[in-house]
């Protein structure tokens, strides 16, 4: 199955996930647009809970930014959204975008941990031919980092000033826009360098790959060995992780002939902390029984592992999907009871 095919089916697929049995608890979830390996993710746990059980039928919109919806998990409004580490940690302690959210300590209470999974490499893109062969090459150009206000956008950001220095407003400019629309401009080359994440082989980038020679920008190996620390940093704090795309992962469409290394972020599924422990408890199993089954067909959810799941990400499991890790006997580190 090609890059679109598989886009068009998980679009598919979310397109069908309210139309499980009336008499079914409907769960409310949000995540963030179409285009991110959280996105598919997330939209397949749906799926995949919908189709295994009819005591739960899960629905998805897939509009707004995480770091809202997790605002409206804590307050009741949602049942379930996407948090990182690097979000949960911002709430529990009021700063960056929750710095004038008074009550944001309070509410990071009220959040339960489902799973974490990867979101995947920071894919920095130029088109081949535009002369942009690394990330100092951005220099007086153009360059979404992500929606402002968002968790990418911060961690674009921070590494790119980590490599280069470069900051942005001063050396670069800001482009703002939301994923879908960003994705729309570089297509059209409204702006010179476009930031997504995913799981490689990422389906959003197979697509444009199709169409276009890209460069993705970041570091080679010898780059990584000749790093300082400094440059590192943004790699080694909680939630971030130096992340690898393989040569040859998107084939001819992708002009780089060695790995590029990369900044790569840890995300997960939330939960209100007082939706019922057996919900959370039955979409958790009903979710990893299910599992091995969709990643056969779908590269993406290979990477999406138990161990993975319970990592320390600074933000407790809730008590439904606690109680499936320790009946399954999973090692869970203790910060994540």
């Amino acid at each position: 199955m090609n890059a679109t095919i598989r886009f068009l089916a998980a679009a598919l697929a979310v397109a069908g996930l309210a139309g499980g049995a009336s008499a079914a608890e409907t769960v409310k979830m949000a995540t963030i647009a179409p285009g991110s390996s959280a996105y598919l993710v997330m939209t397949t746990l749906a799926n995949l809970v919908n189709q295994k059980q009819d005591q739960l039928n899960i629905t998805v919109d897939a509009t707004g930014a995480a770091t809202k919806h997790v605002i409206e998990v804590a307050e009741g409004k949602l049942d379930m959204c996407m948090t990182s580490p690097t979000v949960h940690h911002f709430l529990k302690t009021g700063t960056v975008m929750y710095q004038k959210l008074k009550e944001a300590p309070e509410l990071a209470k009220n959040i339960g941990l489902v799973f974490w999974f990867p979101y995947g490499a920071y894919h920095a893109l130029a088109y081949a031919d535009s002369g942009i062969n690394s990330l100092d090459d951005i220099k007086g150009k153009r360059v979404f980092l992500g929606p402002p206000g968002g968790g990418a956008w911060n961690a674009s950001n921070e590494w790119v000033q980590a490599v280069t220095g470069l900051k942005v407003g001063d050396d670069y400019e800001n482009v703002k826009a939301s994923w879908s629309s960003a994705l729309q401009g570089f297509q059209d080359r409204q702006f010179d360098v476009y930031f997504t994440g995913g799981i490689p082989p990422f389906p959003q980038v197979e697509q444009l790959a199709l169409t276009s020679k890209l460069r993705i920008l970041g570091l080679t190996k010898a780059q990584v060995d000749a790093a300082t620390e400094g440059q590192l940093k943004p790699t080694k704090v909680l939630g971030r992780e130096l992340d690898v795309i393989p040569a040859g992962a998107y084939g001819d469409g992708v002009v780089n002939a060695e790995d590029i290394y990369t900044l790569g972020s840890v995300v997960g599924v939330a939960a209100r902390l007082d939706l019922d422990a057996d919900t959370v408890y039955t979409i958790t199993k009903t979710f990893w029984d299910a599992l091995p089954e969709a990643q056969k067909t779908a590269p993406y959810l290979k990477k999406i592992t138990l161990d993975y799941a319970v990592r320390d990400g600074g933000l407790a499991l809730h008590p439904g999907a606690l109680r499936y890790y320790k009946e399954i006997g999973i090692d869970i580190p203790d910060a994540s009871m």
